[in-house]
């Protein structure tokens, strides 16, 4: 059964592998072509820890944003609240919660936002005329259902909005995920597409398309062993496919450490770089009663190195 993990886990990363050296074949050309770029902003420490490779184990309150068939398997209600000190002075944070009403059936309700920082406004001739500055906000809400024990499936709607100074932009978008597991969860599958929706306003006079994604994962807990491992494929419309993988260590509970790799971090360095650490994510985590404190580190290369912390329980 260990080799057949094994067969299982290296057939995700080999895939990973060759879609990471089509991504590296050069700069996509409908990069930079989508409206509201922030929803491609992974949430939760505990997910970014592991390379952002969520999809197939959904298995805390972040499944709100990664796949929202995952939220149905808690037990009673729960919370997430999120803080992310992002690049430059950018920060954004992620706050939900996910009540239980059937054995069968979840909602979540959650908000994320992103604040892009002060910019200073000139006229013509460089001089300074004071600051401004803009920011995203997301409102959405989450259903999940059960069907059978190993087959659970999920949507979510958002509202969408952005500003810069005084000029706001809308839109709406759609989520819809699936979630399978085998082998008494030791083995989990999941599939979302993500950011199914239009703009209805813009900042400028074009309206732009939405980040259309496309994911895949699968979650690995070999029997014996304390890890949990991970694999996703993330096929977006407006850039190259990209993978991520990670794990995630629990020998030592209450403490967790966790370790994962993204490849999308190698659009963070520029072509004299030196800073090879991109897409790295590494972070630890604890419980303390009925609550678990993550942390989780990533670098940037040029562009700077980012902090999460998120607090997830129930309630």
């Amino acid at each position: 059964m260990k080799a057949y993990y094994s067969k299982i886990f290296v057939l995700i990363f080999a895939t990973g592998m060759i879609c990471g050296s089509i991504s590296a074949g050069g700069i996509n050309s409908k990069s930079g072509t989508s409206g509201f770029p922030f929803l491609k902003i992974n949430v939760g420490a505990r997910a970014v820890a592991m390379g952002g490779a969520f999809t197939g184990l959904a298995d805390d309150e972040s499944a709100l944003y990664y796949n929202p068939a995952g939220i149905v398997t808690f037990d009673g209600n729960r919370f997430i609240a999120g803080y992310h000190n992002y690049f430059v002075d950018m920060q954004s944070g992620f706050l939900g919660y996910i009540r239980k009403y059937r054995e069968n059936f979840s909602i979540g309700w959650w908000a994320s936002y992103l604040n892009y920082g002060d910019f200073i406004r000139t006229d013509q001739s460089g001089a300074n005329l004071g600051n401004f500055s803009g920011g995203d906000l997301l409102l959405a809400v989450s259903a999940a259902s059960r069907k059978g024990p190993d087959f659970t499936y999920g949507a979510t709607f958002k509202i969408i909005y952005e500003s810069v100074e005084e000029y706001p932009a809308f839109g709406f978008a759609a989520d819809d995920g699936i979630h399978y597991s085998s082998l008494r969860n030791r083995m989990c599958f999941g599939l979302v597409v993500k950011n199914l929706g239009m703009q209805l306003s813009s900042l400028g006079e074009d309206k732009d398309p939405l980040p259309l994604t496309f994911r895949t994962g699968i979650s690995l807990r070999p029997k014996g062993l304390p890890v949990t491992l991970v694999g996703d494929i993330i096929v977006p419309t407006d850039n190259n496919v990209s993978f991520a993988f990670g794990g995630e260590y629990w020998e030592l509970r209450p403490f967790y450490f966790r370790l994962g790799w993204n490849s999308f971090g190698s659009n963070y360095r520029t072509s004299d770089s030196e800073d090879s650490w991109a897409g790295l994510g590494v972070g630890v985590g604890f419980d303390v009663n009925q609550l678990q404190i993550s942390y989780a580190f990533t670098p940037g290369a040029e562009l700077g190195n980012t902090h999460r912390i998120t607090i997830t329980g129930g309630i």
